[in-house]
């Protein structure tokens, strides 16, 4: 079966005219292809020869035996001693699928928010940023080159799935002396952040269908994290002490909590309920994902231990990341397996990570051991706690409309619970003046339990932009209509 040329031929005179900046080969190529794909040219039809292509089209013939080998090569073309004619291929129905797989997609996450853009450099009051530009770079600088120079390109391979025993070994020292968890550097996974350690708990300890407890209003990353996986939510309520999961009636596989300082609202778990947390895990044979996403800033009291160092053998994975305390874009975190859980996870591990960072890896492991990392935690704790208190000090003078400041004594975000109020519209035109807070409503994965507010973040803004910024959110939540939030 032959096609008509003329038709033909202006088709691709037209596509070849039309191909921008891509070379005469690749313009033939991809029309050609097109063509084949969306039935225009059906299987079996034979193309013209060769010669009179390139004599009709006015271009090499060489120009167009290359782009008919490709497609020969790819397997859209059968090529023989009588040319080329269209190979059979089995009929797609893109157009049918697409919408259907679309909308599977969207109904896993619907129970989620959109996810809140993170620009460079951050807007005002973005939560969960630090102070970058008190970042030691030049110090980091003469590290990193110091460990290219000693190690060089031994470092440009894959390494251990688990990460640089270096950095390993420094991350358990250090966790030993200031979150009180006795482990040791078999335990510490090294993860890209501590949602690559969600995502890799999820992996290791959960299965599609089984159920997840998450805190109610919590962090938005692990709830995508297990719908991702295929979990089943249910959002425990957070009040002054932490999680109230004494009510519960499920029995989850997975439970997500932040009880150092709890992510959005500040709490602290106390110890009662952590102590009967672990407990009903070993009962229920679940698994306790313990993010410490930023308890090394605590102004106020001794620092908080972790409820992993709090009794043996307890059933919890601790989370950690670098993008906190030190930068975001260093993509490091950890993970500490309970002793029972780490033979059983290498091979896991090992299929599912792959290594990498081994310099920035090397040079974190320099950083920690050489005290730097020390240094700097004690010199952002008193930046951070200082603006902390001028914040406060701002609200309390500039933001007149009623309001609840919460979030502790600790991190880089202070949560102001605002009732009656469209927390969404008011983020919205927050953007518009070069400000990032977070809704509160949108940290709810129940509607019925929502309330509104903001997340200030305050570990990127210089505390001389306090008072202008909090003026700007009072005109912005007095311009709006009460009651909708």
């Amino acid at each position: 079966m032959n096609i008509p040329d003329d038709p033909f031929f202006t088709f691709l005179q037209r596509a070849l005219a039309m191909r921008g900046p891509q070379t005469l080969q690749r313009g033939l190529y991809n029309a050609l292809r097109e063509s084949i794909l969306q039935g225009q040219l059906q299987a079996n039809c034979r193309l013209p020869g060769s010669r009179i292509m390139a004599q009709r089209l006015a271009i090499s013939r060489n120009t167009v035996n290359s782009a008919l080998e490709q497609l020969a090569l790819e397997g859209y073309l059968l090529r023989d001693r009588q040319g080329s004619r269209v190979a059979s291929l089995p009929k797609t129905q893109a157009t049918v699928s697409s919408p259907v797989l679309s909308a599977c997609v969207a109904e896993r996450f619907q129970e989620l928010p959109p996810a809140t853009p993170r620009e460079s450099p951050p807007m005002l009051f973005t939560p969960g940023t630090p102070a970058i530009n008190y970042f030691p770079l030049p110090l980091w600088r003469r590290l990193l080159d110091r460990t290219l120079r000693e190690e060089g390109c031994l470092l440009l391979g894959y390494g251990d799935s688990a990460g640089e025993w270096a950095l390993r070994e420094a991350i358990a020292r250090h966790l030993a002396l200031s979150r009180g968890i006795d482990c040791d550097a078999s335990q510490v996974v090294i993860t890209e952040g501590a949602l690559e350690g969600v995502n890799l708990c999820t992996q290791l300890l959960s299965e599609p269908g089984q159920l997840a407890w998450v805190e109610e209003p919590g962090y938005f990353g692990a709830k995508s994290a297990f719908l991702a996986a295929g979990l089943q939510l249910e959002g425990i309520p957070v009040d002054d002490e932490g999680m109230q999961f004494a009510q519960a009636a499920s029995t989850p596989r997975l439970i997500f909590t932040s009880p150092s300082h709890q992510y959005p609202t500040g709490s602290v778990l106390s110890a009662a309920r952590r102590l009967a947390l672990l407990e009903f895990a070993h009962r229920a044979g679940a698994w306790i994902i313990e993010d410490d996403y930023d308890s090394e800033f605590r102004y106020s009291g001794e620092p908080i231990p972790a409820m992993r160092g709090m009794v043996r053998d307890a059933p919890v994975v601790y989370l950690g990341t670098f993008s906190k305390t030190l930068f975001p874009s260093l993509r490091l975190g950890f993970m500490v397996l309970p002793p029972a859980l780490v033979a059983a996870a290498q091979p896991a591990i090992r299929a599912l990570l792959r290594g990498g960072h081994r310099a920035e890896q090397r040079t974190l492991a320099t950083f920690i051991e050489e005290g730097h990392y020390a240094r700097h935690l004690a010199a952002m704790r008193r930046l951070y706690r200082k603006r902390q208190t001028q914040l406060r000090e701002a609200l309390a003078q500039e933001l007149l409309i009623p309001h609840q400041v919460l979030a502790g004594e600790g991190g880089l975000h202070l949560t102001v619970l605002i009732d009656g109020i469209d927390d969404v519209a008011v983020v919205k035109l927050a953007r518009q003046q070069q400000m990032s807070p977070a809704a509160l409503s949108q940290f709810y994965l129940n509607a019925q339990h929502q309330r509104s507010g903001l997340v200030l973040g305050y570990g990127n803004t210089s505390a001389s932009r306090f008072i202008p910024a909090i003026r700007t959110l009072q005109r912005i939540i007095a311009s709006l209509p009460r009651g909708s939030g």
